[in-house]
């Protein structure tokens, strides 16, 4: 992969690390660098082996190839030295997902190689509504295109209504920043 100058690289989100708050978590050095539509992928949810992420409590999202359809997400320009957090992130060791390198267009015409994940050997399966909120919520965040965050609006979650402690330490980063940022 070509490196993007610098020791960094450009990672394609499309699922949870839409949301800024949900990737500094364990990837300080990410900057967003552009909105990007993936062309002839679509977003699918499932559970890895049919396993369901103890996480989540609910189906993760991955990307499919389905030509003709397109998925939005963003472009993160980061250090290389988050390149191991981030497939730890991916449960890239554990083999549920897997690097891959995709191309994707910006709004402003220009063709990006960056770098994105994609789930192996799974169960289709919905997401609890808290991983859909993340979803949505860094849809909104980055001004995804309108048709899209509805799209992900409509998705149907599996009503998981338990804790999630992940969901707790994101909450708790965005209030932090709204505290610093008044």
């Amino acid at each position: 992969m070509e490196p993007a100058g610098g020791g960094c690289f450009l990672y394609y989100a499309y699922g949870s690390n839409l949301l800024r708050e949900r990737l500094l978590l364990s990837n300080p050095s990410a900057v967003l660098c552009a909105l990007a539509r993936l062309q002839d992928f679509k977003l699918e949810f499932g559970h890895h082996q049919g396993r369901t992420s103890s996480v989540w409590h609910g189906g993760t999202a991955t990307i499919v190839e389905s030509p003709g359809d397109e998925v939005w997400g963003i472009v993160w320009k980061m250090n290389t030295s988050n390149l191991s957090s981030l497939d730890k992130q991916e449960g890239v060791e554990d083999g549920i997902y897997v690097p891959i390198e995709v191309n994707v267009h910006t709004q402003a015409g220009k063709v990006l190689t960056c770098r994105s994940y994609q789930m192996k050997d799974y169960v289709c399966g919905p997401p609890s509504p808290q991983y859909k909120r993340v979803i949505c919520m860094g849809a909104k965040q980055n001004g995804l295109p309108a048709d899209y965050q509805k799209k992900l609006e409509a998705i149907e979650t599996n009503n998981y209504a338990g804790p999630v402690p992940i969901m707790e330490e994101i909450e708790a980063a965005i209030k932090a920043k709204k505290i610093n940022s008044a």
